[in-house]
């Protein structure tokens, strides 16, 4: 049904007042993926009936990943994005206002609605795992590790559980790691994670007590990897000219394109002084100039993934020396 024109006589001058309403309210749904949620609200009441002048949304959330807050400009009144649930959830939403009512510029609400969310109060105090982390070991497995809170009662039980995208509900870890029958981390080899695709977990607890505070966590494989050590380097040596050090790439799914290297060249001269430099390459090999008499060089490689395969990445072990 069209508004009257008594009605859009109102919206005008409102808007010719420089007022739009902001939506009437944000609801953050959880749908149990760990971290994955789903922010929608309602267009505010003043402007249910608008049909001349194009309404838009200004939805802004603080990212405590990258510690930042995030701007989104949509027509929609639905969004989703990864949360840290042990910190707040912050969500405001504004409306925006365009067409001939605004002498179509957009004009945004005064006043925002928000909705804060704070963490769950559930779980012992102090209770939740620490140094939770993942490794991506040479592109072929997945380990995640954490260690067990000292403040957590000695005969509590661990549970990783995790999700991505492709998992219609979240699953549990499908192979645990433990010591001295205490669960310390969890084992994807048997069934790998995807890359480039977040991975939400959630670690867990349950005692005679009361259950344990959960710790999440959400990463992207890739930016994880650990190559596999180098191979031993090999010195190339001719009588007076520079010696050329070479070294295999690691073995594995790695491209060669992804990696990076650092030399440690370790000098020891006649009187035992060491002098130790670390040089790093993209290539596979390292020229040093001639050794002088009784001098002892000595070299290993490691290597990671280079920025423009990955967002991070660990490096390596240090290949075995060899020596000249």
């Amino acid at each position: 049904m069209m508004p009257s024109k008594v009605v859009l006589l109102a919206i005008i001058l409102r808007c010719g007042g420089i007022r739009v309403d902001p939506p009437e309210e944000i609801k953050i749904i959880d749908s149990g993926h760990l971290g994955h949620l789903e922010m929608t609200w309602t267009p505010p009441a003043s402007l249910i009936h608008m049909q001349e002048c194009p309404i838009r949304y200004q939805l802004e959330y603080y990212n405590t990943y990258r510690q930042s807050w995030t701007i989104i400009k949509t027509i929609h009144r639905t969004y989703s994005d990864q949360f840290d649930l042990m910190k707040d959830v912050q969500v405001r939403v504004y409306t925006l206002l365009s067409g001939p009512c605004t002498n179509n510029t957009w004009i945004r609400s005064t006043n925002y609605t928000e909705v804060v969310q704070n963490p769950p109060s559930t779980g012992l105090q102090d209770s939740g795992v620490e140094s939770f982390g993942c490794v991506f070991h040479n592109m072929e497995k997945t380990i995640c590790m954490w260690k067990k809170s000292s403040k957590s009662p000695t005969s509590s039980q661990l549970y990783l559980y995790y999700w991505y995208t492709e998992l219609e509900k979240t699953e549990e870890c499908p192979d645990y790691i433990t010591k001295n029958g205490v669960r310390r981390g969890c084992n994807f080899t048997e069934k790998p994670l995807p890359d480039f695709t977040d991975v939400n977990f959630c670690v867990n607890g349950s005692s005679p007590e009361g259950p344990l505070k959960p710790t999440y966590m959400s990463i992207q494989i890739q930016n994880y990897v650990k190559p596999a050590r180098s191979d031993k380097p090999h010195l190339q040596t001719l009588k007076g000219a520079p010696l050329k050090l070479h070294w295999m790439k690691p073995h594995g799914k790695i491209p060669g394109r992804c990696l990076e290297y650092e030399v440690e060249h370790t000098r020891v001269d006649p009187d035992g002084n060491h002098e130790l430099q670390r040089i790093p390459t993209m290539l596979t090999n390292h020229m040093v100039p001639p050794a002088g008499n009784n001098e002892r060089n000595c070299f290993k490689v490691r290597s990671k993934l280079n920025k423009y395969c990955a967002m991070g990445s660990f490096w390596s072990a240090w290949s075995h020396t060899t020596c000249h």
